[in-house]
């Protein structure tokens, strides 16, 4: 776009009061931005409120300055990376989200742009799978969140996922283990949709996975440069992600957790909800729980959720609750390893299991934790750990 549209597009996005309902009706009505801002307070108020119309009127405080923001990051060279400013009008939006109750006006793109070039009007990506969860899992559920992407990646589809800490994480990794990040990018692997400006990356411990994400995929934000990482950002992302996919993964949360709110968001947009479960005793898989008890598809391997989207792939997968093997240790750690069974469970209990001593105990369940075949959770409790 040229100047002047890129001026009353950032305008329209920052004139206080007006959300995206009020934009739309008004795009609806006049076309595109510069041609609201030539309208009369009179004609605006036919369309939206007298507030909103009197803002519309006056330009937006500091919108000069913002505006040469968002020039100066488009026009920054980054290697391999491409930088887009996406609305509504533009070819590349993704159809999907003009189904969504509540489209965004503007979309920040950082990445593999250039991917995005043949599938105008297709909603990109073109099959993808929200991959979401706790941000505060339990060993194996990070486990699984990277053994599902990473399958489910290398089967074709397009990871989609937040960026925050937790599961988050772990699905984008295992996604990008599923391609040689050497060579360049052919299709969308992951995509991350963030809370923040792209000019700024929330956690900050992500910002190396985040450059990785971009060199094979995308990242992706509705906010302005230099949004800060503020809390009502994030659930409003959510819907986002729910609507860039073809289904929501939940691999473990609490029955608090923000990713119920993706899945929830999932369902109602007509979209696919599948559910990992695991232990009763976790507070971290009663979210799941309860997703499956109102009607989520359960899945134990990537295989159920592929099969459920009809999308053709063969190939061994594990399943996240297979068990270590006998392979898995040897000798006395075989034994400790079974009497550690499927559910967490603390030293007292597998000192009866096991009748070692609290020393020997410790010392094995160390050598196996470092080994990556056991998980220690909160509370003193221990877990073995399916296969990475």
């Amino acid at each position: 776009m040229d100047r002047d549209e890129l001026i009353a597009w950032v305008r329209l996005g920052l004139t206080p009061g007006v959300g995206n309902d009020a934009a739309r009706r008004l795009l609806a009505a006049f076309g595109l931005p510069q041609a609201i801002f030539s309208q009369s307070a009179v004609a605006l108020r036919e369309l939206v409120s007298p507030a909103q119309a009197g803002a519309l009127t006056k330009p937006p405080e500091g919108l000069d300055e913002r505006v040469q923001d968002v020039l100066d990051w488009l026009a920054a060279a980054d290697a391999g990376l491409g930088r887009a400013l996406v609305t509504l009008g533009d070819a590349r939006y993704p159809a999907s989200l003009l189904e969504i109750e509540d489209p965004p006006l503007m979309l920040y793109l950082l990445g593999q742009v250039q991917l995005l070039d043949g599938q105008q009007n297709t909603g990109w990506p073109v099959l993808a799978l929200a991959l979401v969860g706790s941000r505060n899992p339990t060993p194996q559920g990070a486990l699984n969140a990277r053994q599902f992407a990473r399958t489910l990646a290398a089967a074709g589809l397009t990871v989609v996922s937040g960026l925050a800490l937790g599961v988050d994480g772990a699905a984008h990794e295992g996604a990008l283990a599923s391609c040689d990040e050497r060579q360049p990018a052919t299709r969308l692997v992951t995509l991350a949709v963030v809370g923040t400006g792209l000019d700024r990356v929330y956690p900050r411990q992500h910002r190396a996975l985040a450059h990785r994400i971009a060199a094979h995929g995308l990242i992706v934000s509705e906010f302005p440069l230099g949004t800060p990482p503020l809390p009502g950002n994030f659930p409003k992302r959510n819907r986002l992600i729910a609507g860039l996919t073809r289904g929501t993964l939940v691999v473990e949360a609490a029955l608090r957790s923000g990713s119920l709110i993706t899945a929830r968001l999932a369902s109602e947009q007509g979209k696919e909800v599948f559910a990992i479960p695991g232990s009763i005793h976790s507070p971290q898989s009663r979210g799941c729980h309860a997703l499956i008890r109102q009607g989520a598809k359960l899945v134990e391997t990537a295989e159920d959720v592929l099969e459920e989207l009809r999308w053709p792939h063969q190939s061994d997968v594990p399943t996240p609750h297979d068990s270590i093997s006998a392979e898995g240790g040897h000798g006395n750690e075989s034994t400790l390893l079974a009497a550690l069974g499927a559910d967490p469970v603390g030293l007292d209990a597998l000192q009866a299991r096991t009748g070692l001593d609290t020393a020997t105990l410790q010392a094995r369940l160390l050598a196996l934790e470092l080994d990556g075949h056991v998980g220690r959770l909160p509370g003193g409790l221990f877990q073995r750990l399916g296969r990475g």
